[in-house]
């Protein structure tokens, strides 16, 4: 099992954009994929408080290219966030790491 941790830096603002689209449209797409999310964090305390931080858990990195890329191409994500994004841009930047766990990792 493999993680990844993906951070979205959200233009001023527009993290609630960001949220209300994860919840409404991005969950349901991901489950219709296969793709499993394993936390969503905002930023309390930190450098920015534009910020959603997540974690997938993939079973290797073979799924994590198949059902990434699916889901990239999906007709319905494509439509949903270009509406989502109709009034603007909503993320700034993206940072993601693909993370393995240590032999004495709590999170396998």
């Amino acid at each position: 099992m493999i993680h990844e941790l993906r951070i979205y830096r959200c233009l001023p603002g527009r993290l609630p954009n960001l949220l209300a689209r994860f919840e409404t449209t991005t969950l349901a797409i991901w489950a219709r994929h296969g793709i499993r999310p394993a936390g969503f964090w905002t930023t309390l305390i930190g450098p920015s408080n534009q910020e959603l931080t997540y974690l997938l858990a993939w079973e290797d990195l073979a799924e994590r290219e198949a059902k990434w890329t699916v889901f990239q191409s999906d007709p319905e994500w494509i439509s949903k966030r270009a509406e989502s994004e109709r009034d603007g841009q909503i993320v700034g930047n993206i940072v993601s790491s693909l993370l393995q766990p240590t032999a004495f990792s709590t999170v396998k």
